[in-house]
This record gives structure tokens, C-alpha cells and sequence, in this order.
């Protein structure tokens, strides 16, 4: 053991579960692969096989992102670990909430929204080519367009929104120097 972490081990008092670890840092690796591929992809020719690759691993993981905050809603409602807050700071608790549920509420929106403009694509849709997600609603193609660029202007605003909640982890760990980011790692054996 090191010195580190038996430092971790005695300072840290509260740890988030190994499920709440998991589905948060894998939740934040698929946003940021979503986003980095539908960035890419446009600089791709149309028709060629790395766009059309990227495209299909973007909705594959699409819908795994779905699966995933269902997950995590879930997990979070019946059995996930609450911590105290690590800041005695009422505004920056309310503020952090608000972020966390801001982020939620985007990442529905983006999968919803990504889901329409797929249907209102009329074109199907594969799950890492496993099965077809089935056309659920009848998408008017007018639409397309409308879901495209709320899509898009979703991405950056939970790019952003996430961009901030790290920096604000990190002004935690460095400035304040409490255990906000410490406790999103997983504890030391």
C-alpha cells in the first residue's frame, strides 16, 4: 500500500458505491465518444466507410447511453449511495444538484432527440449490429431537419454543462481541497 493512498484510506470518509462509480465514469466516456465521433464524421466525406462506421458505433452507443441512464435513475432512486455533501456550502450543494439534474434532463432530451431523427429518417437502425431498434412512432421526415439541429445544439450545451461539473470537481480537489472528486474514485485497497 502506499503512502498515497493509505493517505485516501484515512482522509476520505465516504466513497460512492462501485455501481454509482461505474455507471457515472462509463456515462462520461460514452459522452464524450459521442460527441467526438459525430465531430469527426463531419469532416468525413458522405458514403465513406469511416463516416457510415462512425455513424453506426455513434447510435450503438446511443442506445447503450439509453440503457444506461435508465440504469442510473434507477440505481439512483432505490439503492444508490447518498453521500453527505462534501461542502458545508449550501449554494454550492443546491448548485450541484441543479447541474447533476440539468445533466440528466439533457441527456434524455439528446437520446430522445436522437432517436426521432432516426425515425424521421424512415431508415433503420441497429444496436452493434445485434438486432433493429423497431420504428416506435411514425416521424414526419419534415422533421428531420428541426430534431438534426436540436440534436446538435443539445450535444454542446451537455458538453459544456459537463465541462463545467468537471471543472468545478477539480476546483473542489485543488482550492477547497474537500473530498468531491476523491470520492468519485474508486477507494484504495
Amino acid at each position: 500500500m502506499s503512502v498515497n493512498s493509505i493517505a485516501r484510506t484515512s482522509t476520505v470518509k465516504h466513497y460512492y458505491d462501485k455501481l454509482t462509480l461505474t455507471l457515472h465514469w462509463v456515462t462520461a466516456m460514452i459522452v464524450i465518444f459521442l460527441f467526438a465521433s459525430s465531430q469527426i464524421w463531419e469532416q468525413l466525406e458522405r458514403g465513406t466507410f469511416w463516416r457510415k462506421t462512425l455513424q453506426s458505433l455513434h447510435i450503438s452507443f446511443g442506445i447503450a447511453l439509453a440503457a444506461i441512464i435508465i440504469i442510473r435513475l434507477i440505481w439512483r432512486a432505490t439503492a444508490g449511495k447518498k453521500l453527505p455533501a462534501a461542502s458545508s456550502s449550501l449554494l454550492m450543494h443546491r448548485l450541484a444538484k441543479l447541474t447533476h439534474w440539468a445533466l440528466y434532463l439533457l441527456l434524455i432530451a439528446q437520446i430522445t432527440l436522437g432517436f426521432l431523427f432516426r425515425w424521421a429518417q424512415g431508415e433503420p437502425f441497429m444496436f452493434f449490429g445485434l438486432f433493429t431498434v423497431p420504428d416506435i412512432f411514425n416521424v414526419d421526415p419534415m422533421l428531420r431537419r428541426t430534431f438534426g439541429m436540436l440534436h446538435f445544439y443539445t450535444a454542446w450545451t451537455i458538453i459544456i454543462l459537463a465541462g463545467l461539473h468537471a471543472c468545478a470537481a477539480l476546483f473542489h480537489h485543488y482550492v477547497l481541497r474537500d473530498d468531491t472528486l476523491r470520492r468519485m474514485m474508486p477507494p484504495a485497497e
